[in-house]
């Protein structure tokens, strides 16, 4: 696993220049709209190229992780402008430094595609997060489409290949398995992009 977390790594630092202009599928109301439930102390994981720091409402302070270098220096640019406190640090999802119950937030967007064991890291989403709180994940998914599915699995390894990202993996069902307790689905894009209201 270690070896797949590398690998995927590095494709992230490599794409970290187009990054955000290749991340068309969670436009920026999809992410207002997710980013605006947060309060308090917030954990974002896998905050990319900072896409979501200017969304964060006043009262919450932010640290965000990403376990790609490329990915962080961009976000430091954008975490410069946002109008809450923000720590920036890299880690590792599935192997957080955080003590049990550390956050009264912990948020995700188009995160758990690209973690090479999701229900490990939502396992230390759940850890990390204090009785009480909240977890919010905004997640692309399989298609329920069983043609839409199967297409979706046919074109995965190119999307891995190129990118790092699984566009077939079933996150609601991963939550769940990681012990999760969802209160909300809701379909914001179709089907196939999901926000994810949960706790601990």
């Amino acid at each position: 696993m270690e070896k797949s977390t590398e690998v995927i790594r590095k494709r992230y630092n490599r794409t970290a220049l187009f990054y955000d202009a290749m991340d068309w599928m969670i436009p920026s109301r999809l992410r207002k709209q997710a980013v605006e439930l947060a309060k308090g102390e917030v954990l974002e994981v896998g905050v990319g190229t900072g896409s979501n720091l200017s969304y964060y409402p006043p009262g919450c302070r932010v640290t965000g992780i990403d376990f790609s270098p490329g990915m962080l220096a961009k976000a430091r640019k954008k975490a410069s402008r946002a109008k809450v406190p923000v720590t920036l640090l890299e880690m590792d999802a599935e192997h957080m430094e955080f003590p049990d119950k550390a956050f009264d937030t912990v948020i995700a967007t188009c995160v758990f595609c690209s973690v090479p064991d999701p229900v490990q890291g939502l396992r230390e989403v759940r850890r990390v997060c204090k009785q009480g709180g909240q977890i919010i994940l905004l997640e692309h998914v399989r298609s329920e489409n069983p043609f839409m599915g199967a297409v979706m699995d046919f074109l995965n390894p190119v999307s891995l290949y190129l990118i790092g990202s699984n566009i077939n993996r079933r996150t609601v069902q991963n939550v769940l398995e990681a012990g999760i307790h969802i209160d909300k689905v809701e379909n914001v894009f179709g089907k196939i992009v999901k926000l994810v209201v949960a706790s601990p």
